[in-house]
C-alpha cells in the first residue's frame, strides 16, 4: 500500500503528524506492506533563498506568524506553546526561540535527492528535526551540506541536489500536483489514491485509515 505526504519542513504540524503517523504505522499489523513516499510543500515560497534580498530578514518565529496573521506577539508566543505541548504529547521537542524563518526549497531539492536513493524518509526526519529542534538554518547551503553528510549523501550528490534542474522540477512538480488534487494545506496524507487525512491528527484515526484502505486491496 502507497501511502504519499505532502508536507514543509517550515511547518510544525508536519513534524507532529509524521510522528503520529509512525505511532499509528507501528501498531498495523501490516506495516511492512505500507511505502511512504514523501511529497514537496511550500507554505511561503515567497520567503526570500539564500543570496536574494531580504534573506534572513524575517526576524523570529514569533513575530513573522504575528505578522501573517495580523495578531499581536503576545498572541503569537501563547500560540506557539500550545504548538509546543502538542509537540510534547508527540514525543517531539521544539524550541520557537531557535527557529528560523527561511525559504524551504532547497531544503526539498535536497529531500528530493535523497528519495532517488531510498532515504527520503530519513532526510525529512533530519529536518525536521534541524529546524524545530536544533534551530539550524536548513535555508543555507552550508547546513544542507552537513545535514545531507548526516543523511547518508555524499559532498557530490548533495552538490546534484541543490544545482541541478532535475531536482528543482520534481519540487515543482509535487506543489503542482497538490493544487491539482486540491491540497491546500499540510500535513496531507493520501493512501492508496483513495482516502486521504489532512492536519496533524491523531495516531487513532491514522490506524482506522491504514486498516480500511489496505482492506481494500
Amino acid at each position: 500500500m502507497q501511502v504519499e505526504v505532502w508536507s514543509d519542513i517550515m511547518c510544525p504540524f508536519c513534524y507532529i503528524g509524521k510522528r503520529n503517523y509512525e505511532a499509528a504505522l507501528a501498531q498495523f499489523g501490516d506495516k511492512d506492506n505500507v511505502e511512504i513516499t514523501w511529497k514537496s510543500f511550500q507554505l511561503n515560497p515567497d520567503i526570500p533563498k539564500e543570496g536574494e534580498p531580504g534573506a534572513g530578514e524575517h526576524g523570529n518565529v514569533y513575530q513573522y506568524v504575528a505578522d501573517m496573521k495580523g495578531m499581536s506577539y503576545e498572541q503569537s508566543v501563547k500560540m506557539h506553546e500550545t504548538v509546543v505541548q502538542t509537540a510534547q504529547r508527540a514525543g517531539l521537542e521544539y524550541n520557537f526561540d531557535k527557529a528560523k524563518i527561511t525559504n524551504s526549497f532547497k531544503a526539498h531539492r535536497l529531500i528530493q535527492k535523497a528519495k532517488s536513493l531510498g532515504l527520503g524518509d530519513a532526510a525529512e526526519e533530519r529536518l525536521f528535526y534541524a529546524n524545530f529542534t536544533e534551530g539550524l538554518d536548513y535555508g543555507t547551503d552550508a547546513v544542507l551540506y552537513q545535514l545531507g553528510k548526516e543523511i547518508g549523501l555524499t559532498t557530490e550528490q548533495v552538490a546534484e541536489a541543490l544545482t541541478d534542474d532535475e531536482y528543482a522540477l520534481a519540487v515543482s512538480d509535487d506543489i503542482r500536483e497538490a493544487r491539482q488534487i486540491g491540497v491546500n494545506g499540510v500535513p496531507f496524507f493520501v493512501f492508496d489514491r483513495k482516502y486521504a487525512i489532512s492536519g496533524a491528527q491523531p495516531p487513532e484515526l491514522f490506524l482506522q485509515t491504514l486498516e480500511k484502505a489496505f482492506g481494500e486491496i
